[in-house]
């Protein structure tokens, strides 16, 4: 599958999806419950808008175990990364990224399924 502009930017301009693209720039890769405690949002909201970058190919996951994690595909175009990066850039202070950074950072000191 190809990566359209307009399919790449229609897909960032969910705030939850950019949440979690921003999350996903900083961290590499992440489990789902990682990213539900992050967002502080139902486990399903979030898988909804995660199914929704991983058909574009934005993300890819893998699953271990009872875990699916998700990290940013390394394949995308160069210029879709060149915007992602500066996006991420941008997001890092403003409105809900600090807190999702927190509460991302509180969950990983306690694990996957600690809650």
């Amino acid at each position: 599958m190809e990566l359209k502009p307009l399919d790449f930017l229609n897909a960032l301009a969910d705030a939850t999806r950019l949440r979690l693209v921003t999350l996903l720039m900083r961290h590499r890769e992440l489990c789902v419950c990682e990213l539900v405690q992050a967002l502080d949002m139902p486990q399903p909201k979030v898988s909804k808008h995660l199914a929704i970058l991983r058909n574009l190919e934005i993300i890819r996951s893998r699953r271990a175990g009872h875990w699916v994690h998700y990290r940013i595909n390394p394949g995308l175009p160069s210029w879709a990364r060149r915007a992602m990066d500066e996006i991420a850039d941008g997001c890092e202070t403003a409105a809900a990224f600090p807190e999702d950074e927190h509460r991302l950072v509180s969950e990983e000191t306690a694990g996957c399924g600690a809650s």
